[in-house]
């Protein structure tokens, strides 16, 4: 995971910030729509639509757009969207997981297979790599927040099971059912964090040489990249040095 975030930081780099946070947005206003739509519009009673908004917030997403979400759902009767999985291999063997939210399925199906294939990869049946993986609670603290003895001994106050920090921040984990707890503990001692969701954690990770973490850092970005997909988990590890050159590139 760690190698996957930064991955996803180099992406940003590189990127246009205007258009990165226009597509930020998007995605977060769709999480949004379907949270509300799925259940009451009001955040105090929807624990799915309190996180949506407070992950759109940790992200400078304007009230108005957030409001905007909130209040098309209201009124959408005739927009739905589908939440799908789609599994498959990346380059090297990397177990690939994609959350999507679609109002058209075999668009967004042909897409992903799309990305997979052309990555030298495969898209699988449902279940082929989820296994690999375990259901997690993530959330997330900038660097701020405290140091890492502070913020460890807040997780371990909380109930949180494992805690990664260096300079870009700190990373808690825990038990899926234990997430609105934690972080509701969490937000007392260290205050607002900037996500708190629900992930897919690798069990192991599978290393993967230069050439194809290049390749699976492409498929990363095209995925990210398209408009239905919400998410993207990948078990790769790739070590320091190639780190190091890829942040230089």
């Amino acid at each position: 995971m760690a190698g996957h975030s930064q991955f996803k930081n180099i992406m940003h780099r590189k990127g246009r910030q205007d258009a990165v946070r226009s597509k930020l947005f998007s995605k977060l206003a769709r999480e949004i729509f379907v949270a509300a739509k799925g259940g009451l519009p009001d955040p105090s009673m929807n624990a799915r639509l309190r996180l949506a908004i407070a992950n759109a917030k940790a992200q400078s997403m304007p009230k108005d757009n957030i409001d905007r979400a909130v209040k098309k759902a209201s009124g959408a009767d005739g927009e739905n969207y589908d939440e799908v999985r789609y599994e498959g291999y990346g380059p090297g063997g990397v177990a690939v997981i994609v959350e999507a939210l679609t109002d058209n399925r075999n668009r967004t199906a042909s897409n992903v297979r799309s990305y997979f294939t052309k990555a030298g990869g495969a898209m699988g049946e449902s279940g082929s790599v989820a296994f690999m993986f375990d259901r997690v609670g993530e959330i997330v603290f900038p660097a701020k927040a405290g140091s890492a003895d502070k913020v460890m001994e807040a997780a371990i106050e909380a109930g949180a099971d494992d805690v990664t920090s260096d300079e870009d921040g700190h990373v808690i984990l825990t038990a899926f059912e234990s997430l609105g707890e934690v972080s509701a503990a969490l937000e007392a001692s260290l205050g607002e964090a900037e996500s708190v969701k629900i992930v897919w954690k690798p069990q192991t990770g599978t290393p993967v040489d230069e050439e194809r973490a290049v390749s699976v850092m492409k498929l990363i970005a095209n995925l990210d990249d398209d408009d239905d997909v919400q998410n993207v988990y990948a078990n790769f590890e790739v070590d320091d040095a190639v780190m190091a050159k890829l942040s230089a590139a």
